[in-house]
């Protein structure tokens, strides 16, 4: 936009105090919106108008890759480099799902068989549907205690309607899923901050663990989701303690924690997991110890197709719905993303929310409970280097064999041996070193941390979640109420105005007042604003000040470049503080409104109230219409005679404005290698 000269006219009462000719200054014209671009918005703004251009902007290919995703990886694979990371990944990972499953199936309350089903159907119908090409589906941990959790306070899990309604509920969670990607509301779960999800992980590993030292000690303990109840029955209980299912858990764990700690390649972790639980069937096999529990008969052959019951119970089951979801937004889609970026793709979460739902779907007909991505296997998955679906569907062809062939083998495995693997995997999910972290980052986001953890481990999952996502609701709208509000000063030597407390050096102007509002404009944040402002107007600290000497605040700028939104409640009480600042013969001028915020304006009729001219591009254009008048204001009318006036040649009075053009116009410019005497339009020398 080009440059003009502008010479500023008076505003209201100001005009009074003028008592030479203004100076010209240069400044940038703002543009302010015509009738015709306040009327409607262009087409491609609206979102409708958006997504009409991309259907059809989109390829045949683009609409298979819409539907089809593996279509993606399927078009470009190519045999030679992708076939044997993809064979070698999906081989260790499904080594390491098969005990994995049966773990996450007795955590959840259910019959080993179930987690072997939920981590087979899910894995083809994700591999088709999912954009992910590194993230392994199927049981996990979390997802599994917020199962066994739910169902366990509607029935007991010995009775068949518990193992109906886990598998309604993978219906109930692969609808919901479809719905959110299909919607596109994926960003809802965008206000559940990272501190809430760690604390409440932390909070969960723990719980998880300890509901596994049944297997361990020999004994039953009161299945709960709350610390204390876990801890109590663990101490009463203590009489019956037996140490050969100790012994052989504390084995089989240690070497898992061992294997996990000398981080070694995935690969051979996942061997030695299997190896673990290998050595302890072989014993329990061999030896037949009466006070080991063993898992006992498991169904040989693929599930059957059958169609979930016990709709009755859907109402009950919602909340429960919603949260799976969310852990399923949180965990596996931010997995998916990470992983995405690590290996150079597009991932849209959206269309990944979709490919989970349809997984869950589908596997419900199949005798699935709820599954989602897991973050230690998709870990294996990468480490292993996938790089296409292939290496699930390798997966999927492992856990198929495990179920034709391999069943009366697993029913010598040491029930102590599932649970080290439990607790080995939600070790870490103990997310201390991000608690010291908050501690030294963010006291705010370590107070959430500890509230959603605490609450947690007392109270259960449910109020758990939602006490932490309350208070981090809470801390948002604390955030929006008050938002963060600068008074700017300008940096020697610059036309850059910058947060005085940023930046001790730069100075401000007497009878000016410029503030920066770093945040949309609106209802709830519009008084905290006004009030800000009252106090910046008397508040007599600050920098250096400079300019002509005045006893008030005479104009008010206001820098809107961070504005990015401003409603009808804000467009109100900007008119107010309008009147109540010219009562007081205060002057408001807006700097950089960007485009929407501007149009409000307009319409709502504040730019023609405070005025077209008040309006600036930059600050210092601001700066410099305010101080022309600042400086008229602090002059004293004087009369001269003609004589007097006449003595001062014309050639000198054209050389002084010249050089003044001359040294603003190389400080816009950026030259700073330039007399800085100069620099600063309208200043008196006293500093």
């Amino acid at each position: 936009m080009a440059e003009i000269n502008y010479s500023s006219p008076s505003a209201g009462d100001l005009s009074s105090f003028s008592a030479t000719a203004p100076r010209p200054v240069k400044i940038i014209q703002l543009q302010h919106p015509t009738t015709s671009t306040t009327s409607t918005p262009p087409p491609s703004s609206s979102f409708l108008g958006r997504w009409r251009g991309k259907m059809k902007r989109m390829t045949w290919v683009e609409w298979i890759e819409l539907f089809l995703p593996c279509y993606r990886w399927i078009r470009t694979y190519k045999w030679r480099e992708y076939l044997q990371p993809d064979l070698m990944s999906g081989i260790t990972v499904g080594v390491m799902l098969v005990p994995q499953s049966m773990s996450y199936a007795k955590l959840a309350g259910l019959h080993p068989i179930y987690g072997l089903y939920s981590g087979f159907v899910p894995i083809f119908v994700y591999a088709v549907f999912g954009s992910s090409r590194q993230l392994a589906i199927g049981p996990v941990a979390l997802t599994s205690l917020l199962v066994s959790n739910v169902l366990g306070s509607i029935v007991d899990s010995s009775e068949a309607l518990y193992t109906e309604l886990a598998i309604l509920l993978a219906l109930m969670v692969g609808v919901f899923e479809c719905i959110m990607g299909l919607l596109r509301l994926g960003w809802l779960i965008r206000f559940i901050s990272h501190s809430v999800i760690s604390g409440f992980t932390t909070a969960s590993a723990i719980v998880i663990a300890l509901s596994q030292a049944k297997y361990f000690l020999g004994y039953e303990i009161e299945r709960s989701s709350k610390i204390i109840p876990l801890a109590k029955s663990i101490i009463l209980g203590a009489d019956k303690f037996l140490w050969q299912p100790f012994v052989m858990g504390s084995i089989i764990l240690a070497i898992l924690l061992t294997m996990k700690h000398l981080e070694i390649s995935a690969v051979f972790t996942s061997i030695w997991s299997l190896t673990a639980v290998v050595l302890g069937t072989t014993f329990a096999k061999v030896y037949h110890p009466s006070s080991i529990s063993l898992v006992g008969e498991i169904p040989q052959g693929l599930p059957k197709f059958s169609v979930p019951k016990e709709f009755g119970y859907v109402q009950s089951l919602i909340p429960t719905t919603v949260l799976i979801t969310g852990v399923a937004i949180l965990e596996s889609v931010g997995i998916a993303k990470a992983l995405a970026a690590k290996n150079g793709y597009e991932l849209d979460s959206n269309q990944e929310l979709f490919g989970l739902g349809v997984a869950n779907i589908v596997g419900s007909f199949f005798s699935v409970y709820p599954t989602t991505g897991s973050f230690s296997r998709s870990a294996v998955n990468h480490e292993s280097g996938a790089k296409t679906g292939l290496s699930g569907i390798i997966m999927g062809i492992i856990m198929g064999c495990a179920l034709q062939f391999l069943t009366p083998l697993f029913e010598y495995i040491p029930q102590c041996a599932l649970a080290a693997i439990v607790i080995s995997a939600v070790i870490g999910l103990v997310d201390y070193d991000e608690a010291t972290f908050l501690w030294r980052v963010d006291k705010r986001d370590f107070l959430l941390w500890t509230i959603t953890c605490t609450v947690t481990l007392f109270l259960g999952i449910e109020i758990g979640v939602l006490v932490g996502v309350g208070v981090s609701l809470a801390f948002v709208i604390h955030e929006s109420a008050n938002p963060h509000i600068a008074i700017l000063g300008r940096l020697p030597g610059t036309t850059v105005y910058r947060n005085i407390q940023q930046y001790p050096e730069s100075y401000t102007y007497n009878g000016i007042v410029i503030v920066r509002i770093d945040a949309p404009i609106y209802f709830a944040n519009i008084s905290y604003i006004k009030d800000r402002l009252r106090e910046y107007e008397i508040e007599s600290d600050g920098p250096t000040r400079r300019g002509p000497e005045v006893t008030r605040v005479h104009f008010v700028i206001i820098e809107m470049a961070p504005t990015t939104y401003i409603d009808s409640s804000a467009v109100q009480a900007l008119k107010d503080l309008h009147q109540e600042y010219k009562s007081r013969n205060i002057q408001i001028a807006i700097s950089n409104p960007n485009r929407d915020v501007l149009l409000t304006l307009t319409r709502s009729g504040v730019v023609d109230l405070i005025g077209r001219e008040w309006y600036f591009v930059r600050v210092h254009d601001a700066v410099q219409v305010c101080l022309q008048h600042v400086q008229r204001l602090n002059e004293s009318p004087r009369t001269q005679s003609p004589l007097l006036e006449n003595k001062s040649s014309l050639f000198q009075r054209v050389l002084r404005q010249r050089q003044e053009e001359v040294s603003l116009s190389q400080l816009e410019s950026g030259n700073r290698e330039i007399d800085t005497s100069h620099l600063e339009p309208l200043l008196s020398k006293k500093a």
